[in-house]
């Protein structure tokens, strides 16, 4: 069939047409590659020639109320090696080996991987900054130094549950795992050009990308109030041999942490030296226990909210235990206190007293009251491992649970819900909820990007009743049970609590947690204490071994708060063979020949150091103490 000359014509026209398309797609083409995403383009293939190693960013810093630094990053370079790079691997592994104190075969299978990049490990980890110079200067091919850095804790232990600890590049426990996030900063690294075969390209520049530091985070601890609660259980865990202790300060007007602490405790750097239980529980918020005579506040100031009791003008007699469903419950006292006002069964923490206070609330307000204080569940303090605590179900509480609750008996408590409700109950009637991170700022600025304000959950009791519970407390203080916590010059609040172990499912007539809680001034309090002693050799009453340490811990407290003494407080009736107080005089810059003068016979003196001068004194001048009591002196040189 013979083809026309138009249906040639025709076809070579489409033909030229499709040819000119095609050419046209691919020059549009080849312009959006080069001038469209020609620089992407060009960049992935850099990205693919360019090996990095990294410099770890500085973790952020964690520091006190007034910025103490209480942990901070501090260089420790890290050694890394690009095995394509190393020319000569058994002699770098020679001349390596003793400088990191490693054997040249494991440098040697090290430097012999197949990995873009190998860290040189344990020996060339976090390094010595002198022996990282020394390696640089040896410049050998292929072997890289990078900034790295390990966390550093200035002052030991201190600190320690609320702290935590890291690992090599994350917090694993305390806050340093709480705000791991916002702590960890981002890395930076330096990349270079490398050909196929891992090797450097010649002429290549190295490009630098700086690490960006983590945030500072400045908590709500006080690292004086903090070194004094800490020896002060310590001074505990020597004189007493407890199973452990605890001591918590918080600021009852905020819910702020103050200090925590508990004994036995761990170096947050050395923390695998402790046992596993001493570092993973931070007693303060995991411990539970039986609270004792403590809880008694919840139960008062349920009974003077809703009107239940006159404690100066209604009176009540105790034979020394009730009987309550057929079940007797004794006093602490064998005998009984008799015929007392309702102020007085306060005072002399007199359980049947309290029994009778919680059948007037009936157990539907008595627990109301309970809840609504922050018992029997979190109080969401940021520290993690807190525990709920345990409170009877409505349907289990009869006559003798709802006796026994109203003394501390049958509850399960932690120590941070227990100041934190009894901080209510003081502070006019408001429940806060604790916490520890205060501020985080960031480190180049010093500017402050959040801050943590003081969360009101509810107000439990009206003001009106929380100034009677305060004044009640002074009077325990003053005129009862707490009186080892009175300190002169300060109006002082407390209770005490000694509450039976369960061991074994029953109740130990030998094992105790004795407690004292304390806060001062009575009448506008800005500090409030908590210390609870497991298990004490020897003497085991709350008033006898954590009311002094409280009242130690207020001593110097109070005074850096700011506090000062005055002279209107309830005077402290002083039982038959008690030793009366007296004032610390002020011997700082006397010679050793003028001191007999001040003691005066009322103190022993304890000196340490060398020379004629006294240089600091402990307790400080003004303080009330027993006389006869210790006065410690440091010795030196004038100048």
């Amino acid at each position: 069939m013979k083809i026309s000359q138009v249906t040639v014509r025709r076809r070579l026209f489409l033909v030229l047409v499709g040819v000119m398309i095609a050419f046209g797609a691919l020059v549009v083409r080849l312009g959006y590659v080069q001038l469209w995403i020609g620089g992407k383009l060009s960049e992935r293939a850099e990205d693919s020639w360019r090996r990095q190693i990294e410099f770890a960013a500085k973790r952020g810093d964690i520091v006190d109320r007034n910025g103490v630094k209480l942990a901070y990053d501090i260089s420790a370079p890290t050694l890394y090696a690009v095995p394509v790079q190393v020319k000569d691997k058994k002699g770098t592994a020679a001349t390596l080996a003793p400088l990191l104190g490693m054997t040249e075969e494991k440098l040697y299978a090290q430097l012999s991987k197949s990995a873009k990049d190998v860290r040189l490990q344990p020996g060339g980890r976090r390094m010595t900054s002198e022996l990282a110079q020394k390696i640089r200067a040896l410049n050998l091919p292929g072997i890289y130094v990078a900034e790295d850095s390990k966390r550093f804790y200035p002052y030991e232990s201190l600190a320690a549950n609320i702290l935590g600890f890291t690992g090599y590049d994350q917090g694993l426990n305390g806050v340093e795992l709480k705000y791991n996030d916002r702590l960890t900063g981002i890395n930076g690294n330096v990349s270079s050009l490398v050909d196929a075969a891992g090797r450097k390209m010649p002429n290549s520049s190295e490009k630098y990308s700086p690490p960006r530091d983590g945030l500072t985070l400045k908590l709500t601890i006080d690292q004086p109030i903090q070194s004094i609660v800490e020896r002060e259980l310590d001074h505990a865990m020597l004189q007493y041999q407890p199973n452990s202790a605890i001591a918590i300060a918080m600021d009852p007007n905020t819910g702020e942490i103050l200090a925590m602490a508990s004994r036995p405790t761990f170096e947050p750097a050395d923390y695998q030296q402790a046992a596993p239980e001493v570092y993973n529980r931070n007693l303060p918020v995991w411990m539970t226990y039986e609270p004792g005579s403590t809880f008694k506040i919840i139960t008062l100031s349920a009974a003077l909210e809703e009107k239940k009791v006159d404690l100066k003008n209604e009176f009540f007699y105790d034979p020394g235990y009730t009987e309550v469903a057929g079940a007797r419950l004794r006093c602490w006292k064998r005998g009984g206190h008799g015929s007392q006002s309702f102020l007085e069964v306060v005072e002399n923490s007199c359980n049947p007293g309290f029994v009778a206070l919680g059948q007037r609330l009936g157990k539907d307000k008595l627990f109301e009251y309970i809840k609504n204080f922050g018992f029997g569940k979190k109080t969401g303090i940021d520290l993690a491992g807190e525990a709920s605590g345990i409170l009877f179900k409505p349907k289990q509480v009869g006559p003798v649970e709802l006796a026994t609750t109203s003394f501390g008996q049958g509850v399960s408590v932690t120590p941070i819900q227990q100041i934190t409700a009894v901080a209510a109950a003081i502070n006019g009637g408001k429940l806060f909820k604790p916490h520890v991170a205060k501020q985080w700022i960031q480190p180049e600025t010093g500017m402050v990007l959040e801050e943590t304000q003081p969360e009101l959950v509810r107000q439990v009791i009206s003001p009106e009743t929380s100034k009677q519970v305060r004044e009640a407390l002074e009077s325990v203080v003053a005129q009862g049970t707490g009186g080892n916590a009175f300190l002169d010059g300060y109006r002082v609040g407390g209770k005490t609590g000694t509450a039976q172990k369960v061991v074994n499912g029953r109740y130990s007539a030998s094992e105790h947690i004795v407690s004292f809680i304390g806060f001062a001034p009575a009448d506008d309090p800005k500090l409030i204490v908590y210390v609870a002693v497991d298990n004490p050799q020897g003497v085991q009453f709350g008033g006898v071994v954590s009311a002094p340490i409280v009242r130690n811990i207020m001593a110097d407290a109070l005074p850096h708060l700011g506090v000062e003494p005055r002279k209107e407080q309830i005077g402290k009736e002083l039982k038959p063979g008690e030793t009366p107080t007296v004032t610390v005089p002020n011997v700082v810059g006397k010679t050793v020949t003028d001191l007999f003068e001040d003691m005066n016979m009322n103190f022993q003196l304890s000196a340490s150091g060398k020379g004629t001068t006294v240089l600091r004194q402990a307790p400080a001048a003004g303080a009330r103490v027993k006389k006869g009591s210790v006065i410690r002196i440091y010795l030196g040189d004038k100048e």
